[in-house]
């Protein structure tokens, strides 16, 4: 369903990725692994659209999927190393999207005793929590994690697989960076250098 094919990526004036080549079916996660500065975070911003490959092709179901950029940020979630959360907004109302189930995103990840209070109240890994709630409201197949884990609790780490799964088990597929290991069964590894 994703394919990347033989792309290359500057951040800055330092090249960090070059002839990177993967694919990903319904139902697969890769983790994304390598030091600090290899080019991770740089990967994900371009499988969502946010950079141009310098050179190479992004594939989604055989068509390119950078034809399109609106299109293709209808089919994936980022969630980056910032968590995005409004401090004067209660952790609720930084859920608020149309549609969406915000009681049970809240659930997912054990924050709804802490729905009516405001975010800038909330400790570093509640905030995490909040920032993946956000992948509960998100019906779209591909998701893509920039150190999901940061600051949480193992307990939390253990709401979070259970989401993963259900995820997977639905044909999404997850791009994770990440330095510790993360709870995804089976995912394959692309060492970045």
């Amino acid at each position: 369903m994703l394919r990347a094919e033989a792309i290359s990526a500057f951040r800055g004036e330092r090249l960090v990725l070059r002839d990177l080549s993967f694919a990903l079916a319904p139902g697969e996660a890769l983790l994304l692994t390598g030091p600090n500065g290899s080019g991770k975070s740089t990967l994900l911003r371009l499988l969502a659209g946010l950079l141009r490959p310098e050179a190479g092709r992004l594939w989604w179901r055989d068509a390119d999927a950078l034809a399109d950029p609106a299109e293709h940020a209808t089919r994936l979630i980022l969630v980056g190393h910032l968590d995005a959360v409004k401090p004067a907004l209660t952790a609720a109302e930084n859920l608020r999207l149309p549609g969406g189930d915000i009681a049970g995103a809240l659930a997912a990840l054990d924050l709804t005793r802490l729905g009516e209070l405001p975010a800038r109240m909330l400790s570093a890994g509640q905030k995490r929590r909040l920032a993946l709630a956000r992948l509960a409201l998100a019906p779209v197949p591909l998701w893509l994690l920039d150190e999901p884990t940061l600051g949480l609790d193992a307990a939390s780490v253990a709401r979070f697989g259970t989401m993963l799964g259900a995820h997977r088990a639905r044909g999404g597929m997850v791009i994770a960076a990440t330095h510790l290991p993360l709870p995804l069964p089976d995912a394959r590894e692309l060492r970045l250098t």
